[in-house]
């Protein structure tokens, strides 16, 4: 049976505190950037290609929130300001400013409706009926506010729906089943690895392909020719260059233990296989069994 899980009261703060990073990324073409010639003297220029090759910038907190994944390509710089830089520029350029963010694809940028306030005192953030989040504004809102539009973002990433974990599930499974971290870059990678090693401290790192597969080995799992998946398993979908997708680790019948990405939005969660191959069966399956 499907229930609908909730992340705790101590996850929400959690979340509400690193949603909105404390350094405001404005992103720019580059025929852009002359027009706020004016107004740098308290900011970072940073070509795009260095940004993206930055230590500091690479976080995976500040990827999630700004929605590295969905920038253009048109973007050739990052501005990098102080909190409340923003509301010290002239109105037309803020304006100006917006639009350019709504264009170029930057991400906390959430339609109005989405906000459960008088959204009044919000106009000087708001571009195209959306509001364009940034940390001084974001310390404006009340709680309760920051509470609601932070649900509401979170279920765009997933609906918070799974299965209740089976009887058979192991112990140290259940203390993370349906839960959510509090912290981004934990991923399904990590997530198997954990159910597969119960190594705790694995579950919250950001694994990446080829670590995951030299891990499988040292867990002595092995890829078998069989389709028939059984308890202990563990399941990967990857693409044409065989790159892996995603992973998850059964726990008995067709149930798995699973984390669809690497945010905090991201629950992990118990899902069926038909769940996990409706979302990842475009990709080559391979099963993985531990050696007896």
């Amino acid at each position: 049976m499907k229930i609908k899980i909730q992340p705790t009261s101590e996850t929400m703060k959690e979340w509400i505190k690193a949603y909105v990073p404390d350094k405001d990324l404005f992103f720019l073409p580059e025929n852009k950037l002359a027009p706020y010639e004016d107004y740098l003297s308290s900011v970072l220029v940073i070509p795009h290609e260095e940004f993206m090759n930055h230590s500091s910038y690479k976080q995976v907190q500040l990827a999630n929130s700004y929605e590295y994944w969905n920038l253009s390509k048109e973007v050739k710089y990052v501005l990098v300001t102080p909190p409340g830089w923003v509301h010290h520029l002239p109105p037309e350029k803020k304006i100006d400013l917006f639009h350019i963010q709504m264009e170029v694809g930057r991400g906390m940028i959430h339609p109005i409706s989405d906000f459960s306030v008088d959204t009044s005192f919000l106009s000087q953030n708001k571009i195209e009926e959306h509001v364009v989040l940034h940390k001084a504004m974001w310390e404006e809102l009340s709680y309760s506010c920051k509470e609601d539009l932070i649900t509401d973002i979170a279920q765009q990433w997933e609906d918070w729906t799974c299965y209740d974990y089976p009887i058979q599930t192991p112990s140290h499974l259940i203390k993370y089943a349906n839960t959510f971290p509090s912290t981004a870059g934990s991923n399904c990678l990590s997530a198997a690895l954990f159910a597969i090693s119960q190594q705790e401290w694995m579950i919250h790192e950001w694994v990446h392909p080829k670590t995951f597969l030299q891990s499988l080995e040292n867990e002595y799992y092995y890829e078998i020719t069989s389709q028939d998946i059984k308890a202990g398993d563990v399941v990967t979908w990857g693409n044409s260059d065989g790159i892996i997708q995603h992973a998850s680790y059964c726990i008995e019948d067709h149930f798995f233990f699973n984390k669809r990405g690497q945010t905090f939005f991201n629950a992990w969660s118990i899902v069926h296989l038909a769940d996990l191959n409706e979302e990842w069966g475009c990709y080559s399956m391979k099963i993985f069994r531990k050696a007896v």
